[in-house]
């Protein structure tokens, strides 16, 4: 039996040290052996497999450090509403429409994206758990962030009472892969009671925490002035609306929520206090800039999130904000809205962008010392690119060939996670025939209902 994969590329992107031309790494139990030039692979006992991958880029996994994969059959389905009409038809149809099945569905169809495009670990926003189920069919690595809602204080005790029994449901099912977390969803649909009770269970419990924050302008004149959209909304309902802190970040961090040391997700609206708030917690950030954009929220200050040492990783959000799963793509869209912020070209390299993909994203998600580099000792989570395609010639550099002329033109033609192939020669091991025509089916039923409603 070979106990030994020798994966060989005309580049090698160990992310933690420079290129490798005509590179090699060697994986044996699931982890990496050896990281170099395909030259000098040592001679060792025993059968060793071979896997030439020719004129290719061989990198760590991209991780992407937010996502919604239960939102995945809603691809352009709310385009044109606002950001409020937005949130409520999205909230709407996952009540009324979507049902365990679809939510599986939908999961499983993001998995399949992801890994196309090379992506082995999701961090995962899930109001269902769904998402957590798929993870584990498929194989890739992942933390599934269980959401809780509840905007009026006298929901608080029952919100937190069911969130603490889904997580005890969904921890007995955790794997070295993929695991529960808790995620309190966003300042204008949590109380503050409601985020101080999920920090604690947080702290408690030792789950891993994501929140929506910052997002908006509409989100900072809902904080700190008690104002605006959501106010507006919330008071609607009889529920009453203060002002709560200078911002969002600074709600966090009065209800003990930072001290959870959580993921951010967004942070758009957020200045050089909120940085160092967000710093002295040791909390992360994975910065969303397609999304960011394509919902008009603005640019975020990536420049400041680096400045101040915060752990940044790179997400898609939902393809229902973004409508890809693409995380080279989000790279960058991250390199241009960088030099756009700078007017400097180049402000962020493409090995820069590259490293937030991958290192950042791990680091941001606790998994740096498992996964993001190509390091001996590592979990083996590869993703291998090919560079032959017409737009990359003549090329100089494989990091800015992925980045700029091939991101959104290229799949993966292998993934690997912990060892195993979940893509080889650009096809998924696991196959599901009958998927596309269950999402037809839903596309249909989604039409229909939108006529409906419609009139």
């Amino acid at each position: 039996m070979r106990d030994r994969t020798l994966y060989t590329a005309d580049w090698v992107l160990p992310i933690s040290s420079a290129p490798i031309r005509d590179g090699a790494v060697m994986v044996q139990a699931g982890r990496i052996e050896f990281v170099g030039a395909a030259s000098a692979v040592p001679v060792t006992p025993g059968a060793m497999r071979t896997v030439a991958l020719g004129n290719a880029v061989l990198m760590p996994g991209l991780v992407n450090a937010h996502s919604h994969l239960e939102l995945t059959l809603l691809r352009g389905f709310l385009e044109g509403l606002d950001f409020r009409d937005w949130l409520r038809t999205l909230t709407t149809v996952r009540r009324d429409l979507m049902t365990e099945s679809v939510l599986l569905d939908a999961s499983r169809a993001g998995i399949r994206e992801a890994l196309r495009n090379g992506i082995t670990c999701l961090a995962d926003t899930t109001d269902s758990g769904a998402p957590l189920t798929a993870m584990r069919e498929y194989g890739v690595r992942g933390v599934g962030y269980l959401e809780v809602f509840g905007p009026d204080p006298v929901q608080c005790d029952g919100a937190i009472a069911q969130l603490t029994a889904r997580v005890l449901e969904a921890r007995a099912q955790d794997t070295p892969l993929v695991r529960v977390g808790v995620s309190p969803h966003a300042p204008y649909t949590v109380s503050r009671e409601l985020f101080a009770a999920t920090a604690a269970l947080s702290r408690r419990e030792s789950l891993p925490m994501a929140v929506h924050v910052a997002e908006s302008p509409a989100e900072m004149l809902f904080v700190r002035d008690g104002a605006g959209p959501f106010a507006d909304r919330l008071r609607a309902r009889d529920i009453a609306v203060a002002p709560q802190a200078e911002s969002p970040v600074a709600l966090l961090e009065v209800t003990g929520v930072l001290a959870a040391q959580p993921l951010l997700i967004h942070v758009i609206q957020a200045d050089d206090r909120d940085m160092a708030r967000i710093a002295d917690a040791g909390a992360s950030i994975v910065h969303c800039p397609i999304s960011n954009a394509k919902l008009g929220h603005g640019i975020a200050p990536l420049d400041r999130m680096l400045a101040h040492g915060i752990r940044t990783g790179l997400g898609t959000d939902s393809v229902a904000s973004n409508d890809r799963m693409d995380l080279l793509g989000e790279a960058r869209q991250a390199t241009l809205f960088h030099s756009v912020r700078a007017g400097t070209p180049d402000a962020l390299s493409a090995h820069a962008a590259l490293a937030l993909a991958t290192r950042g994203g791990a680091d941001a998600l606790g998994l740096g010392s498992r996964i993001g580099t190509l390091d001996v000792g590592k979990d083996a989570d590869l993703a291998a690119f090919p560079l032959d395609h017409d737009d990359a010639q003549p090329l100089f550099d494989p990091a800015v060939a992925l980045v700029h002329a091939l991101a959104g033109k290229v799949e993966a033609t292998l993934v690997t996670v912990a060892g195993r192939e979940l893509v080889v020669h650009g096809v998924l091991t696991q196959r599901d025939e009958t998927l596309p025509l269950r999402v037809g089916a839903w596309r249909d039923r989604l039409q229909r209902w939108r006529q409906a409603s419609t009139g």
